[in-house]
């Protein structure tokens, strides 16, 4: 009976066949694993209603964890950093960038300090960072690795490492901002949206840490699918993906990115990492 049912589910489409699949998506760890779970799992629900078929939020443990997963199929839909999505898109063929934060064209990276590096905020790049311990967030991140460390080779001429006294990599931008509000790295270089967010949560002391300098903005965070999810879900799946996330308006769950809403992204939106990682080796 399974048999005659898959022929004529075959020849006629039925939707039941494809509703029978499961879309999984997945978000790079770029904020403690609690905060992540709760944001995406109502983004499931959200989805999974939106899309009539069984979503299912998967987390990993690694901006480079998120990259693979989605060239081995194990997600087809990823929130990414704009480097991790450009990393993405390069290793399955045909995959989209299709939706990013109103926000995320512009964004920010935020240089911050603790109060015993003595320095101060400027409106010019602060090359008194030399000499001092710097913690970049996960090697993978846009925000917290490739455009600081751009910036930085850019003012001296020399790698991080050559620069500061010793370099750190945090795994993610909320525990950035905890190891400068602590005294463990004089400076770091953090995702200005989740800075503001630990701000309001009140796990800052700006007694204790400021912003010293804000970058230039560019292009980062992104919604990207796999090029074969028509094919696995259906023609049309791509572009029912894009219009749900576009039409996300719960003030909850634009909140929790957070972002003010969705707009479309397409690949060409992220050339300027692509040539960024480029030019400092990041990307062969």
């Amino acid at each position: 009976m399974k048999k005659v049912y898959l022929i004529f589910a075959l020849i006629f489409g039925f939707p039941s066949l494809v509703q029978s699949a499961e879309f999984v998506f997945t978000a790079i760890p770029d904020q403690d694993e609690s905060a992540l779970k709760e944001r995406f799992n109502k983004i499931a629900v959200y989805l999974e209603k939106k899309l009539s078929i069984k979503t299912r939020y998967i987390p990993v443990k690694s901006y480079a964890a998120a990259v693979t997963a989605f060239r081995n199929n194990q997600v087809q839909l990823a929130w990414f950093g704009g480097l991790s999505g450009v990393r993405a898109r390069r290793l399955v063929k045909g995959s989209k960038a299709i939706a990013q934060g109103f926000e995320d064209p512009f964004f920010e990276t935020y240089f911050i300090a603790h109060k015993s590096s003595g320095l101060k905020p400027s409106s010019d790049f602060p090359k008194g960072i030399a000499g001092k311990t710097f913690t970049f967030g996960s090697k993978g991140s846009t925000s917290g690795r490739l455009m600081p460390e751009f910036h930085i080779r850019k003012a001296f001429g020399k790698t991080p490492d050559k620069v500061f006294k010793r370099v750190g990599f945090s795994g993610s931008h909320s525990r950035t901002v905890a190891l400068v509000n602590s005294g463990a790295y004089e400076v770091g270089a953090v995702n200005f949206k989740v800075y503001k967010k630990e701000l309001n949560a009140g796990r800052i002391d700006q007694q204790k840490v400021s912003i010293i300098w804000k970058t230039p903005g560019y292009p980062d965070y992104n919604w990207s699918i796999r090029g074969d999810a028509d094919k696995k879900f259906g023609k049309g799946f791509t572009n029912k993906v894009q219009k749900a996330l576009i039409d996300m308006k719960d003030p909850v769950l634009l909140r929790s990115f957070p972002r003010k809403s969705f707009i479309k992204a397409v690949n060409k939106d992220f050339k300027p990492i692509l040539d960024t990682a480029t030019e400092i080796g990041l990307i062969d």
